[in-house]
């Protein structure tokens, strides 16, 4: 199990009580000093699993009062004495150990930073995702898997989509709104470079990497849907190397290519079938992270956040599960009336 370091200015006044309700929490070390007339410093050495309760207390405390500060702090090593003569029980204990957590994660807080740097459009952004197109595009002129794989590898559109999700489980509808803008920045950018650049190659739309991004097929549903589930946990664990895995398995750049390059072909067809499969991967991923990001016990602290947050969690759910329930009748329509 990992451990943090909770450091709190705590002011004078209030020392005393809030002293008392930290010290209700599990810890392994519980550390006081005089950090100046006005403050008190207190650091905590505590499990990673009990990290969130005591943030969810300070900041509760926080937002009453005055002086309060937080610093949460990662532990690469504790020694003590207790810890050297624990290690080889633990080590006999690891194998029968049995896990109260459906899904590990870190807290709600550290969370909460990791997805406000992704719903931002940033330069390094904006410049990914002019590459990637870029890149993505040249693979489809040469039909390149290992070209188009390396424009999926590049291009950060996975993180907003998440983020739009664990927006949703806190009903922060402006965190939510700055997401969606960034993935549509995203989505459109791909766009319009690949409508673009079509006018300035002599593009050959009758290759695999166009036509298996103008067709959806139900197996398209099950792979959003994985990658999803897949991408919110490496979220959770704040595993960005494992995204890089996700993207190329979902796929969001290469649909949209295609779908620039059916616009500047007039190829109404293939640019329906390519909206299509953007569409299916987007909600494919909303709906299975919002699933495991509510399986996570990701909450609010306020009273008033939490009542928004249950309404926005059932509505995200409800609404993403109509739109995919759309997608698949249009699809099942689509697919009887070509074999008529």
């Amino acid at each position: 199990m990992g451990m943090q370091l909770i450091e709190a200015y705590i002011p004078n006044n209030h020392f005393e009580s809030v002293d008392e309700k930290l010290r209700e929490h599990a810890y392994t070390s519980y550390f006081t000093s005089n950090e100046s007339s006005e403050r008190v410093l207190v650091r905590i050495l505590v499990d990673t699993d009990e990290v969130e309760n005591i943030l969810n207390y300070l900041e509760s405390v926080s937002n009453v009062v005055d002086g309060f500060e937080t610093i949460l702090l990662p532990v690469q090593t504790y020694l003590s004495r207790e810890t050297v003569n624990e290690q080889s029980s633990e080590q006999n204990e690891e194998e029968t150990e049995d896990e109260q957590t459906i899904l590990l994660r870190a807290s709600r807080q550290e969370l909460m930073s990791t997805v406000e740097t992704n719903s931002h459009a940033t330069v390094n952004y904006t410049w990914l995702i002019f590459l990637s197109s870029i890149v993505a595009t040249m693979g489809f002129i040469k039909d390149s898997d290992a070209v188009v794989i390396g424009a999926m590898v590049i291009a950060p559109l996975i993180g907003p989509v998440i983020s739009m999700a664990f927006s949703a489980i806190l009903g922060d509808y402006r965190l939510m709104g700055k997401a969606a803008l960034t993935a549509f920045i995203g989505v459109g950018l791909v766009i319009v470079v690949s409508f673009i650049f079509n006018f300035m190659f002599e593009i050959n739309t009758d290759t695999k990497q166009y036509i298996a991004r103008t067709e959806v097929t139900w197996s398209d549903f099950f792979l959003a849907l994985a990658a999803g589930g897949a991408g919110s946990i490496a979220t959770l664990n704040r595993k960005a190397g494992n995204l890089v895995g996700v993207m190329v398995a979902v796929a969001l750049v290469p649909p949209n290519t295609a779908l620039g390059m059916a616009l500047g072909n007039a190829s109404w067809n293939d640019a329906y079938g390519a909206f299509l499969l953007i569409v299916v991967n987007i909600s494919c991923i909303l709906l299975s992270a919002v699933i495991v990001f509510s399986l996570s016990g990701i909450r609010p602290v306020k009273w008033q956040e939490v009542q928004r947050a249950h309404v926005s969690r059932s509505l995200s759910i409800v609404f993403v599960l109509l739109i995919v329930g759309v997608l698949m009748a249009v699809i099942f329509l689509g697919q009887d009336i070509k074999s008529m």
